[in-house]
């Protein structure tokens, strides 16, 4: 039977920390998706609701000035 190995470190929200991005940064962005250009969940990016939806709204609006590619 597997083991279970001590507690799940939980994720905590960069923008609730105090750290924001808009559509510009690129670099940041790309956290946000993955090697196709989808858009990461929640669980995997480890942000709040609330602002999982900015980041898709940023990511969105990113890939309609052309920072960055719709897919890859």
């Amino acid at each position: 039977m597997a083991e279970f190995r001590g507690k799940k470190r939980k994720k905590i929200c960069h923008m609730c920390a105090g750290k924001s991005f808009n559509y510009k940064d690129v670099v940041i962005i790309s956290k946000y998706i993955n090697e196709s250009g989808k858009i990461l969940p929640r669980r995997y990016t480890g942000t709040c609701a609330l602002h999982q939806r900015e980041v898709a709204k940023q990511v969105k609006l990113a890939r309609f000035m052309g920072f960055i590619p719709y897919c890859k």
